[in-house]
């Protein structure tokens, strides 16, 4: 249960990443993808690296995932920036002139 409840946790944030211009690594997968990770990721260390049964999930359980979520977006965001920054014509779609 508490496996769902982290996931849950990174997907609710996740949705937040529309209001950020796309600057992730893997566009909005990649921002998917890392805020998954880093909720579970981050919820499992803390939880003492083990799975919690349904019996001991709170509401605690869940902000644990928190943390995580906010770093793995922050790293799939970072590491897209700078690739950015190296490659300037994908920071900005090309139009065709005709």
């Amino acid at each position: 249960m508490a496996l769902f409840a982290w996931v849950m946790m990174g997907l609710a944030i996740w949705h937040f990443t529309v209001f950020v211009p796309d600057h992730f690594w893997g566009g909005i997968v990649g921002a998917f993808l890392g805020a998954l990770f880093g909720a579970v990721i981050t919820g499992y260390v803390l939880s003492g690296f083990g799975l919690p049964s349904q019996d001991d999930t709170s509401v605690l359980t869940v902000l644990e995932s928190v943390p995580g979520a906010l770093l793995g977006l922050g790293a799939v965001y970072a590491i897209g920036l700078s690739r950015d920054r190296k490659d300037p014509t994908m920071m900005t779609p090309q139009r065709s002139s005709s």
